[in-house]
């Protein structure tokens, strides 16, 4: 019974910070500078997770600017949220993504780039859609694993729309991602959003949990000069992998 208040009080308290966001993105965000309306993404997304009771620790040094790809591991929805708290990017999504209610309209808001998965052709286009924008000096996001891990180990990575960074001479970073227990230290399966869990499965078990870490460790850039894109995968694999064992304290 306390579990379920105290998720209640979490889901009324992230309700009006929801609508906050959809109220900035519908009437500031068009007058607003590409920068102005990077720096409030980032800060909603650190007050939602906030709000979930999930505390953020960055280590290792974020990207000051672009370009860059971020490359990070994929276990939960909230992987998005968190790595926007810790540094604003844009993300490589989905396509239906676009028309879900709410989330499509902040996905649109944060420069989500879509794609349609099934689609090579589309595959190609996203790519030099990605390169274009990496040429702009924009920070970009993917998750090479393509769906949402279990959280404990790494799928294998696909090494397509890496070749953006190829394309555009720009560095790659890898990103390694997990959920603990705040009064353990062991991986949370709270989040996790896996196999046939639903959204609403994975939101009301991170609602109720006794407290969460998102743990966001950025390792070293990596060039892409004279390399090819698998085995630029290959590297940031093994990084994230490293980076992951890591202890968050």
């Amino acid at each position: 019974m306390k579990t379920r208040f105290v998720a209640v009080v979490r889901l009324l308290k992230i309700a009006p910070h929801i609508f906050a966001g959809l109220y900035f993105i519908y009437g500031h965000f068009p007058k607003w500078s590409s920068a102005r309306r990077s720096q409030y993404v980032e800060y909603w997304a650190h007050g939602l997770i906030q709000r979930l009771s999930i505390q953020l620790v960055v280590k290792g040094e974020p990207p000051c600017s672009g370009p860059v790809l971020l490359v990070a591991n994929h276990i939960s929805w909230l992987d998005i949220l968190v790595m926007h708290a810790a540094r604003h990017c844009r993300f490589v999504s989905k396509a239906d993504v676009k028309n879900w209610p709410v989330v499509g309209t902040l996905a649109n808001a944060s420069g989500t780039l879509f794609i349609e998965r099934t689609s090579k052709r589309d595959a190609l286009r996203m790519v030099d859609e990605m390169s274009q924008a990496l040429k702009n000096g924009d920070i970009l996001a993917v998750f090479p694993e393509g769906t949402t891990g279990n959280g404990i180990d790494l799928l294998p990575f696909h090494s397509n729309l890496l070749q953006a960074a190829v394309l555009a001479e720009a560095p790659v970073q890898p990103v390694a991602m997990k959920f603990v227990e705040a009064h353990s230290g062991e991986i949370s399966h709270g989040p996790s959003f896996v196999g046939d869990e639903t959204f609403l499965a994975s939101l009301w078990r991170t609602l109720k949990s006794s407290g969460i870490v998102a743990v966001v460790n950025y390792g070293e850039i990596q060039s892409t000069s004279e390399r090819d894109r698998r085995l630029i995968t290959d590297v940031v694999r093994n990084d994230i992998e490293r980076l992951r064992k890591l202890q968050h304290h």
